[in-house]
This record gives C-alpha cells, structure tokens and sequence, in this order.
C-alpha cells in the first residue's frame, strides 16, 4: 500500500523486525485483516496504520486513504519535523553550492583580509 518503494524492501523491512502488526513482529507473508493497526519503523520514526479495506492490486497514490488511516502520533511527527530541519543545513532552500564566480569572490575576500591582518601586524611590530 505505498508504505515502502518496492516489495523486496518491505519484505526485507519485515525480517529486521521494522513492521509490527498488532504490536508483534510480523513476517513477510503474513496476512492483514481490515481494523488491523500495524507500525512500520523508517529511521527514527515510527508510522502507525490502521487498515480500513484490503485490496488485491497496486493501488495510485491518490486512493491509499481509502485503504490506510494514518494515525501516526504527534510525537512522531514532531521528530520528521526536526529531521526535515536538521537536514536542510542553514542554507536557503535552492542556493545550493556556491559557483566558480563565488568560490573565487569569498576566497579574494577571505585573502584581502587576511592580508590586512598582516600588515595590521607588521605595522604593530614596527612601532
């Protein structure tokens, strides 16, 4: 249902102990039945499902709300959060690295005051 990309990696998900139905690890092959609540661990967070209607097919993205009720605690969502925060790294969304033209104006700049540091200093040693 859309929880992980492909089957081999939900199934690998259900071997390391990463999905839990009911509050039990659960295998690969197991069956989910409707009203079931099921816990799937990705990273730090941990999402909570609770099956509304099985399906036998691969479903668009637009209809999983009809199968699947997230009820993923706050708590939870917070710690997304932080990580989506965490990740973005100070920088303004869509800079990105600075170009050759940058690199060359920070590294004129940094030089241009270094060496002014330097002659602040020489003319100190002077006097």
């Amino acid at each position: 249902m859309r929880i992980y990309k492909t089957r081999s990696i939900a199934a690998d998900a259900c071997k390391n102990g990463r999905v839990k139905l009911n509050g039990l690890e659960v295998k690969p092959s197991r069956m989910f039945h409707v009203g079931d609540v099921f816990t799937v661990r990705k990273g730090a967070i941990t999402y909570t499902y609770r099956i509304l209607q099985l399906c036998e097919h691969r479903l668009g993205a637009k209809l999983v709300p009809d199968y699947l009720r997230d009820e993923t605690p706050p708590e939870q969502r917070e710690l997304l959060e932080l990580a989506r925060l965490a990740g973005n790294g100070g920088r303004d969304r869509g800079t990105g690295r600075p170009t050759k033209k940058d690199q060359r104006e920070i590294e004129s700049f940094i030089s241009s005051d270094y060496n002014y540091l330097l002659d602040s200093i020489d003319d100190d040693d002077d006097e």
